[in-house]
């Protein structure tokens, strides 16, 4: 394969141009602002369980609340309607008023227990309402720094878009300048060495791969023609000649 010198520089420039757009893409996917709003989102889920399972207790609460009210609504009205026959003299039997007194006095303490079980149940919805509340502050404080991660995100990938727009646009401009057999020689490699298909020699070494070339390499790069499309024999990649290349 043949391209003149100038060709083969100018493909040196479209791997540059697709360095850099591999580089935006990594920066892109790399984001810190991507793993700020990954965490923010796994604490919001455990923040809504919480809320979820507070509220479930709450309604569970109330409830009971509600059936301990209504038992103690029934006590207190037998136990007055109870006072109210003891009040009116038309009990005359001594039994019946001993009963109807110890009648009274049970239903006075039942309702005691009663009102205690519901000043417990009151004091523990109490506390997780403000439990609630703690965590519907955390949430909207959470809340407030994913919109902001997720505008610096934003911002980010606007101005990685843009790179890419301009990267593309030079790539788009010196591609169709290229022989296509070298662009798709050049497309392959890039596909199967690390998405660097053609390389500088510089002082003796392929910067694709790093290594020194052997003397004997070295001195069929000087006998190649000028317009030979070489490659590195290391890593085969398109090794292209310059000035710096120590020839």
């Amino acid at each position: 394969m043949k391209a003149d010198p100038a060709t083969q520089l100018r493909l040196l420039d479209m791997q540059a141009i697709d360095s850099s757009l591999d580089r935006l893409a990594v920066r892109r996917r790399n984001l810190p602002e991507h793993a700020e709003i990954d965490k923010l989102d796994a604490q919001l889920a455990a923040l809504n369980d919480d809320l979820v399972r507070v509220s479930t207790q709450l309604r569970d609460l109330n409830r009971s609340q509600k059936k301990l009210d209504n038992e103690v609504d029934l006590v207190r009205s037998r136990a007055a309607r109870d006072r109210k026959r003891l009040d009116s003299g038309q009990i005359t039997s001594a039994r019946e008023l001993e009963n109807l007194q110890a009648e009274i006095a049970s239903l006075t303490r039942r309702q005691g227990v009663l009102e205690d079980e519901l000043l417990e149940l009151m004091e523990a919805a109490e506390g997780l309402e403000a439990r609630a509340g703690a965590i519907t502050a955390d949430q909207e404080r959470l809340e407030a720094e994913r919109a902001a991660s997720a505008g610096r995100r934003d911002a980010a990938l606007t101005e990685i878009d843009s790179e890419v727009a301009a990267r593309r646009a030079e790539r788009e401009a010196i591609a169709p300048t290229l022989p296509a057999d070298l662009v798709a020689l050049y497309e392959r490699l890039r596909a199967s060495s690390a998405r660097v298909g053609a390389a500088k020699l510089v002082r003796r070494s392929c910067e694709g791969c790093h290594l020194e070339l052997s003397g004997a390499d070295l001195r069929d790069l000087a006998a190649a023609p000028a317009d030979a499309v070489v490659r590195c024999e290391e890593c085969r990649r398109i090794l292209v000649r310059t000035a710096e290349s120590g020839l």
